[in-house]
């Protein structure tokens, strides 16, 4: 029999110090969980539409259809368990600890599997007594939903679990004892923040095969792009919860964006035949009816669940940038005169994102007259950061002159919130092009991937990350990754420039030399993919043409071999040795 796999909420949740209880009075326990399961857990779990899937013990597996139904009913079963302990002596009070994740399960039996019910497990492991753990993922559905705040709990090692989770805490009290982190986000930085976010609403996509059995897959593909789109923070996403009830209505785009209160609508539908999937998606600005954007993907039928990961995040890497010009477009029309931080910040983009060596002190003035506004704020401290890194690449300032800058503001922004997927791609980047640290810049990078898998410059990031520590052929997984979810970007000469460093590595010439021919093309003015480029083709046995490179080169930019050892493109040694004798073989000298 087929596995029958499904996304739903998971909760876990056991009594805290449930042996020293039955240890002390076995029968007394006992009745009194019988009890409370009576009067307060079985009847909320009902309420909000759950399925016990089973007990062990003092253990409890739930799950929902809806992360948001699962927090609203843990969070007033908690309140109720708070109000039932009031009035309790300390050693008879049974107090929950829970855990809630959103993830893909099997079922079986009436039974569920899979690593979405282990992390719920885990949740309620590290969950504070009488509170809730969330999943990062669960957190992104409800943020919006729910009058319930939740504390930060940053990234944690969970027992099995192969990456960090992120994770969110709530207590009744409201003071949840989270996780020690490096600092908490500002209340009023955080508020700013989400003053200023575009809104965006997924609505189901439409099954256009002809066949209601295929339902269960296209609002599959609408629920990952909905995930997908959640970890862009700079976007606020509707929950599944409250695009889904419009699923097949006939109300025009204003109204459902007015009932939905987001400025963006996106929209689409799937057709499935033989062995290929077409999927058309559409960006609406719902306060104009205008199309922002629109594109079709045509997918091969492999695996059903690989595919839907792979067409929500696909989608969502286009719409945010799409969502994030139309947004830039309004701030230019907004008169100098009241610019606040986020309009600035915006207009720093364009400028930003063309990345050239007139355009990046541009977008640097911007943004720091964006941070006079609002110094906390961690999307213009990303960017800045961003910005002062790639500076000396572009020719724009002097080698390494504002690269102790850039790795401070990228610090602050990620201390500030470590959720934040760009902030923590761009420290990635500036640990490990700017210092030694490169196992603490693979981490960065492996946490913005976790976070937004979504977003070219975390596996840019991931990439170099990779090739700083000696992992190559990761290294190359990731940039690739990167160029294809951005092809366009202005930077992805850096990534195409990552590439070809680490086909050196591997002794791979024929494929470096393409990655360095397309990084030249993309920027003829950056020195380290012309060096490159050369030292393939000597390697290559086409010394001729390597040495013709670097001539070229030369009556641009002298660089000597000390220069580049100084840049320490390649960290082990024997590596660097086989760069070095390329070089000279192009006639680069000391």
């Amino acid at each position: 029999m087929p596995e029958r796999r499904r996304l739903a909420a998971i909760v876990a949740a056991d009594v805290a110090g449930y042996s020293r209880l039955m240890g002390r009075d076995e029968s007394g326990t006992l009745e009194a969980l019988r009890t409370v399961r009576r009067k307060i857990v079985d009847p909320a779990i009902a309420a909000h539409g759950g399925r016990l899937v089973k007990t062990t013990g003092d253990g409890l597996l739930i799950e929902f259809a809806s992360a948001v139904d699962a927090v609203r009913c843990m969070v007033g079963l908690q309140t109720a368990m708070a109000a039932h302990n009031a009035g309790l002596p300390e050693d008879r009070r049974l107090v929950f600890r829970v855990g809630v994740n959103l993830g893909d399960i099997i079922s079986e039996d009436d039974d569920i599997f899979g690593d979405g019910v282990n992390v719920a497990a885990r949740l309620q492991a590290i969950a504070p007594p009488g509170g809730l753990c969330l999943a990062a993922r669960v957190h992104d559905e409800v943020r919006d939903r729910l009058e319930v705040a939740f504390e930060d709990g940053g990234a944690q090692s969970l027992k099995n679990i192969a990456r960090p989770v992120q994770v969110w805490c709530w207590s009744p009290e409201g003071t949840a004892a989270a996780p020690a982190r490096p600092a908490a986000v500002e209340p009023a930085a955080m508020a700013r923040t989400l003053a200023g976010k575009p809104s965006v609403a997924v609505l189901p996509f439409r099954n256009l095969s002809g066949d209601s059995g295929q339902d269960y897959f296209t609002d599959g593909v609408t629920e990952e792009i909905i995930t997908a789109l959640a970890r862009f923070h700079a976007l606020r996403v509707a929950a599944r919860s409250a695009s889904f009830p419009f699923k097949g209505g006939t109300l025009e785009v204003r109204e459902i964006a007015r009932r939905l209160g987001v400025q963006y609508l996106l929209t689409g539908s799937m057709r499935r035949a033989a062995n290929r999937i077409r999927v058309t998606a559409e960006l609406t600005n719902a306060e104009n009816g205008l199309q922002v954007w629109t594109d079709r993907y045509d997918r091969d039928l492999a695996d059903i669940f690989d595919l839907q990961d792979d067409i929500g995040r696909t989608v969502a890497a286009v719409v945010e940038p799409a969502v994030r010009g139309a947004e830039i477009e309004r701030a230019r029309r907004k008169p100098t005169g009241s610019l606040t931080a986020y309009d600035l910040y915006l207009r720093a983009l364009p400028p930003m994102w063309e990345g050239t060596r007139e355009a990046i002190p541009q977008a640097i003035a911007l943004l720091r007259q964006s941070l006079a506004h609002d110094p906390e704020s961690v999307p213009t401290l990303a960017a800045l950061s961003w910005c002062l890194f790639m500076a000396p690449i572009a020719g724009a300032a002097r080698p390494g002159e504002t690269w102790a800058e850039a790795l401070e503001l990228a610090r602050r922004a990620v201390e500030r919130d470590g959720a934040d997927a760009f902030a923590q791609a761009i420290y990635a980047q500036a640990l490990s092009g700017l210092g030694d640290q490169h196992d603490q810049a693979l981490l960065h990078a492996e946490e913005a991937v976790r976070l937004n898998p979504g977003l070219a410059l975390a596996w840019g990031a991931l990439g170099y990350a990779c090739n700083r520590t000696g992992d190559f052929a990761r290294g190359v997984e990731s940039l690739e990754l990167a160029i294809r979810l951005a092809p366009a970007d202005a930077f992805a000469y850096f990534s195409l420039t990552g590439l070809a460093a680490a086909h050196f590595a591997l002794g791979r010439h024929d494929d470096g030399i393409a990655w360095a021919r397309k990084a030249v093309q993309r920027n003829p003015g950056y020195g380290t993919a012309h060096r490159l480029l050369a030292a393939h083709l000597a390697l290559a046995g086409r010394l001729d043409e390597a040495r013709e490179i670097t001539r070229r080169r030369d009556a641009v930019q002298r660089t000597t071999l000390t220069e580049l050892r100084a840049l320490r493109l390649f960290h082990r040694p024997d590596i660097l040795d086989r760069y070095l004798a390329a070089q000279r073989a192009c006639g680069v000298s000391e």
